[in-house]
């Protein structure tokens, strides 16, 4: 096993972001694929960013994506899809009822949030069927017509 050694550059606030995920994937290099991402992250602004868990798979005819959105309503997911590109922009509100001074902990991450991922082949866009519930998204993806595998038949005599 061939062993990566991380070495730390000039911190520069606009590279933070790249440092945290290679520091993300040679923790998950290490310890066998367990995956130990950091889905929220403090920014030096001082914000708090987060970004929703997400799995994809590949059928024959497409794919399916699901997306982890607990707490975020339907009217607040806007999904758009540009060449091979799918991105999942939204926001996740703070309960009103609450006040600030009155928290004694609060672990859940409010705000906007933004995924984008790239498609492994050619999507069907105008196809494409989104549905919402119990705070996942779920994405139907069909290939388009080019990128489905056709069966070519041999002929024999």
């Amino acid at each position: 096993m061939v062993m990566d050694v991380w070495r730390p550059r000039v911190f520069r606030p606009r590279s933070l972001s790249r440092e945290i995920d290679e520091m993300e994937r040679l923790l998950e290099q290490r310890s066998s694929g367990w995956p130990l991402r950091i889905m929220w992250r403090r920014i030096p602004t001082g914000e708090m960013a987060w970004a929703p868990s997400i799995e994809m798979y590949e059928r024959e005819d497409g794919f399916i994506l699901r997306a982890e959105l607990p707490g975020v309503s339907s009217q607040d997911i806007d999904i758009s899809m540009v060449g091979d590109a799918l991105t999942i922009n939204g926001e996740r509100k703070p309960p009103e009822e609450v006040k600030e001074e009155e928290y004694q902990c609060s672990e859940m991450c409010y705000g906007s949030f933004s995924r984008s991922i790239t498609m492994p082949t050619s999507v069907d866009a105008s196809k494409v069927e989104a549905t919402y519930q119990n705070g996942v998204l779920e994405l139907r993806l069909p290939k388009a017509e080019q990128a489905k595998p056709s069966k070519i038949e041999i002929k024999t005599e």
